[in-house]
C-alpha cells in the first residue's frame, strides 16, 4: 500500500527532517486540480502528490523552500486567466490560493546536568513541546525515576557521550552542570555546534571566566557571540520554578522568531565590540 502524504509527514518528523505541505485552500473558477489538494516538499527538494503542476507547482515549491528556512507559513494567490491547463490543455480561467506551512520535527532540548533545576527546565520544556535529553556523568541524577514524562535520559562521561548525540541545527542546549569545571567541559563541546540556543547557568563574571579559559585553548570568541548567558529571561526568578520559567520563556522567544528574538534579548556579552564586557 502506498504511503500517503500524512504517513510521510510523521516519518519525516521522527527522523527530525523539515518539510513543508501546500494545501489548495480556496477555488474560485476552473482550475487543474481541486480544493484541499496537497503538495508536501522535503528538505531535499522531492516533492509528494501534487497542486495542478506546471508553474503554480514551480512557485509553491520555491516558496516552500523559504517557508522551510524561515519556519513561517505563506498565502500564495494565482490567477489562471484563461491560460492553458498546465498538464492536459484544458482552459482554465479560475483564481486559487494556496496555504504553505512550515513542518517542522519536535525541538530537541539538550540538559546537560540533572540536579533540581534541570528537573524543573526539564518539566516547563516539556509542557512547552520541547523533546528533552539529560545528560549527567552522575547515575544517581541521570535515572528516568527524576525526569519521568519520556524524557531520555543518559548517564556517562560527558566528552563520551556528546559526539554520540543527534543534534540537529535547530537543537537547544541548556548547561547546568553541578559545577564551573564541569560547565566548563560541556561548553567546550557545544561551543562548536551550530545549534539555534546555547545558554548556561551562571553569573557574567563565571561566563566571562570559562571564556577566557577556551580562548586560551584556541576556541575563537566569535564562538560565543550567540551564548545565552546569564540564561533565562531578566524577571527576578530566583527558585529553580522560577529560572525553568525564564529560561523556557527565553527559549520560546527564539523558537518564533530566531533572529529577532536574539536582537530583542540583546543577551551576548559578546555581540560587537561596542557590546562587550571587558575581559580584562
Amino acid at each position: 500500500m502506498p504511503m500517503d502524504i500524512y504517513e510521510e509527514i510523521v516519518r519525516l518528523r521522527r527522523e527530525g527532517k523539515k518539510c513543508a505541505l501546500a494545501t489548495i485552500v480556496q477555488v474560485n473558477g476552473s482550475i487543474p486540480s481541486y480544493q484541499n489538494a496537497k503538495l508536501l516538499i522535503r528538505e531535499d527538494g522531492s516533492t509528494m502528490g501534487t497542486v495542478g503542476g506546471g508553474c503554480v507547482e514551480a512557485e509553491v515549491w520555491s516558496a516552500a523552500r523559504e517557508v522551510m528556512e524561515s519556519e513561517k507559513a505563506k498565502y500564495l494567490n494565482f490567477n489562471l486567466g484563461n491560460e492553458a491547463s498546465y498538464e492536459n490543455g484544458l482552459i482554465c480561467g479560475g483564481q486559487l490560493s494556496i496555504f504553505v506551512e512550515p513542518v517542522t520535527p519536535p525541538q530537541q532540548l539538550f540538559l546537560f546536568g540533572a540536579g533540581h533545576l534541570a528537573q524543573s527546565i526539564s518539566k516547563v520544556a516539556s509542557l512547552a513541546g520541547f523533546a528533552i535529553t539529560v545528560v549527567d556523568d552522575r547515575e544517581t541524577f541521570a535515572n528516568p525515576e527524576r525526569f519521568p514524562d519520556g524524557t531520555e535520559v543518559i548517564a556517562g562521561e560527558y566528552e563520551a557521550i556528546f559526539p554520540k548525540l543527534k543534534m540537529p541545527a535547530a537543537s537547544y542546549v541548556v548547561i547546568v552542570t553541578r559545577g564551573h569545571r564541569d560547565d566548563l567541559r560541556v561548553l567546550r563541546l557545544a561551543v562548536q555546534q551550530p545549534v539555534r540556543y546555547l545558554a548556561m547557568v551562571g553569573s557574567k563574571k563565571k561566563v566571562i571566566g570559562l571564556v577566557k579559559e577556551l580562548e586560551k585553548e584556541g576556541v575563537p570568541r566569535e564562538r560565543f557571540a550567540r551564548l545565552f548567558a546569564p540564561m533565562g529571561l531578566e524577571i527576578g526568578a530566583v527558585t529553580p520554578e522560577e529560572i525553568a520559567i525564564s529560561v523556557v520563556a527565553e527559549m520560546i522567544a527564539v523558537r518564533r522568531d530566531p533572529e529577532g528574538a536574539w536582537s530583542r534579548l540583546s543577551k551576548s556579552m559578546f555581540v560587537n565590540p561596542a557590546e562587550r564586557v571587558s575581559l580584562k
